[in-house]
């Protein structure tokens, strides 16, 4: 059936380190992406990516703008960059799915919400990792009941996030600090398993001014402070009447503690890192040891197509973008990454951090919805890869 659908001609938009595991997996892991481009402001840049991975062409950005055959946009730039980018490609009739978020400022991710309505093209936003192994099969024993209703949720992540700013001068810019950088990923799983988030409020610490002492990247007498709030913890009101806690922590070490942890009226459910694919799921019932739950879904983060490479971590990123191509050719309605779900998690986080700086309560103004992935489909078969992409068809 795959062999009957036309491919969705892609391109992707920034060739910095995330883009070694996108072009990879939207070259060889789906069937429904025909990646035929790549640009960078460094033509250098772009040129070295598209030779390693065997992409016919380097274009500029007007050139993808302009071009007839490209379908759909796969925005990698940083940050900043987005809302110029994705605008400037939705005038021009593509469809586009960009890493996180949509833009720095929430008026503007408005404003390009309407505009891909008004123009019926797709919108998609990162993060991806909702539609993993670990995730969507969290989804599925939630959704069977498995530790009956759902009452309350708790996450936390911590890092160095200053130490981290030595060895990454984005983490010293707008964007850097740790609820941005990585605590996108827990309200991305959260909104996913459990709703919409109605209110919260907030509290916050900013990071410590950092003089350059550990790496070489940094100059001796170099002194910086990440922008916004390095600590922030919320209190979530969801929509379904859960409650839940948010704890971001990048003032401390690097030793990183995971808690994600969902609570029911029958049991515990505690997931892993939601900043990967292929977190554990782990069922605590009463009178009963833990128990680590068989995955339902697939994409559990493996290297299934090439041999090992050092960006293998980032796992099956792109999956967002393709479950969209899907949406694109079979007429669905809304893909599951969709631009309600990337501006709900805007909300929300840029939320947390405006409570923390005003000391009032958000109330939430945005909803979105996300099916669940089809059960039953596996990255790995009986001969190597498994049937996972059609999950994504539907």
């Amino acid at each position: 059936m795959m062999e009957k659908i036309r491919k969705v001609k892609t391109a992707v938009i920034g060739c910095g380190r995330i883009s070694n595991i996108y072009i990879r997996n939207l070259k060889k892991l789906f069937y429904i992406t025909d990646l035929a481009a790549v640009c960078d402001i460094s033509e250098e840049a772009a040129a070295r990516q598209a030779g390693f991975f065997g992409v016919d062409r380097v274009m500029t950005i007007d050139e993808i703008a302009d071009s007839e055959e490209i379908e759909l946009v796969v925005n990698l730039t940083p940050p900043e960059a987005h809302y110029g980018i994705i605008r400037r490609m939705l005038h021009a009739g593509k469809h586009v799915f960009t890493e996180k978020m949509m833009a720095t400022d929430l008026a503007e991710a408005q404003e390009l919400v309407s505009l891909a309505r008004e123009r019926k093209l797709y919108l998609g936003s990162a993060p991806d990792t909702i539609l993993g192994a670990g995730l969507q099969s969290a989804r599925w024993y939630l959704d069977s009941g498995v530790i009956g209703d759902i009452t309350s949720v708790q996450v936390c992540i911590n890092r160095d996030q200053v130490l981290n700013s030595e060895m990454s001068a984005i983490i010293r810019q707008e964007g850097g600090a740790l609820p941005y950088d990585v605590g996108i990923y827990y309200i991305g799983a959260l909104i996913m398993l459990l709703g919409p988030i109605a209110s919260l409020t907030a509290s916050g610490a900013v990071a410590p001014v950092h003089p350059a002492e550990y790496f070489f990247r940094s100059e001796p007498g170099d002194k910086w402070q990440i922008p916004g709030f390095n600590i922030l913890a919320a209190a979530l009101d969801f929509e379904s009447g859960v409650i839940g806690s948010v704890l971001f922590d990048g003032n401390t070490v690097n030793c990183e503690q995971h808690r994600f942890a969902v609570f029911g009226t029958r049991g515990i459910l505690l997931l892993g890192d939601p900043n990967t694919f292929n977190g554990a799921v782990t069922l605590l019932l009463p009178n009963n040891e833990k128990t680590v739950l068989p995955f339902t879904h697939g994409y559990n983060g493996k290297n299934m197509v090439d041999e090992p490479r050092a960006f293998d971590g980032y796992g099956n990123r792109g999956v967002g973008a393709a479950e969209m191509a899907w949406a694109i050719r079979t007429g669905r309605h809304n893909n599951r990454c969709s631009m309600e779900y990337g501006l709900h998690c805007m909300e929300v986080l840029l939320g947390m951090d405006r409570s923390a700086r005003t000391g009032q309560k958000i109330t939430t103004t945005t909803r979105f919805a996300v099916d669940p992935l089809r059960s039953g489909y596996y990255s790995e078969g009986a001969r190597g890869r498994g049937d996972a992409e059609r999950s994504l068809m539907e």
